[in-house]
């Protein structure tokens, strides 16, 4: 699928318990050696580590990796021009770039209009320091605002088997050209229908879940965590998973 200028491939690594150690810089390395080319992290994930160990193991970042970012979680006040500017300006510091290809607003400040916010990560898309820009755990009519305040390539909200209150956003998404990256993709279960799917293709569940959201829309590209690289080349291969439509929707 295409994400801004770069085709990439639809299973990404979310790295919200990356630590660095040298293992972590060595896994890190390997999963992109493997076919990751999405990398998905955040300022607040381990303290910062996550994003100095992707920084360590890849800066400067291979041609075709794209490594996302995120900025104003924690409650009121932080999706506020300085407090986005302070964690912009240390993400860009940890993950040793001038330029970070994909940057979100981590979450709607409840008391600040989200297109102040955008207004400020807009600011360093001007500047070329953001690439692209996204937004995690909104409504459709969100999305339609910050749409009026700077191009929005993807959105990042919680979707799995059991969490689908946003089926109306992933169409959205798929009908706007905007890329769907479900957080938690394998939270959840889809019971004894799954397991005798997962059997029949000599699969994980895990694999015909991946496999089950791929078909769910085409905008869709899940970012599973993990600190395997057993379970990442799992992940990765559920990209050779072709599900049946009665097998979707019987998983549905």
């Amino acid at each position: 699928m295409k994400l801004g200028d770069i085709d990439v491939a639809r299973i990404g690594l979310g790295t919200n318990r990356l630590t660095k150690t040298r293992d972590n810089v060595a896994f890190v390395k390997a999963a992109v050696a493997a076919g990751v080319q999405m990398i998905d992290t955040a300022h607040l994930y381990t303290g910062g580590q996550s994003e100095e160990t992707i920084a360590e193991a890849l800066s400067p970042f291979p041609e075709g990796c794209i490594v996302a970012t995120k900025g104003g979680f924690g409650g009121p006040g932080r999706g506020r021009p300085e407090v986005l500017r302070a964690e912009l300006e240390q993400s860009l510091r940890q993950l040793r770039t001038d330029n970070i290809f994909l940057y979100y607003l981590h979450r709607v400040d409840p008391e600040t209009p989200i297109e102040e916010s955008l207004e400020t990560i807009k600011e360093y898309s001007d500047q070329g320091k953001i690439r692209h820009v996204g937004i995690s755990e909104v409504a459709i009519d969100q999305i339609e605002r910050a749409r009026r305040v700077v191009p929005i390539a993807a959105v990042q909200n919680h979707y799995n088997l059991s969490e689908r209150k946003y089926e109306g956003i992933v169409d959205y998404c798929a009908g706007e050209g905007i890329v769907f990256v479900p957080f938690f993709p394998l939270r959840g279960g889809g019971g004894p229908v799954l397991a005798e799917i997962a059997e029949r293709h000599g699969a994980t569940t895990q694999q015909i879940t991946l496999a089950w959201l791929l078909r769910r829309s085409p905008a869709m590209l899940p970012i599973p965590g993990t600190l395997s690289l057993d379970h990442l080349k799992q992940n990765l291969a559920a990209l050779n998973i072709e599900l049946t439509a009665a097998e979707f929707e019987a998983i549905r």
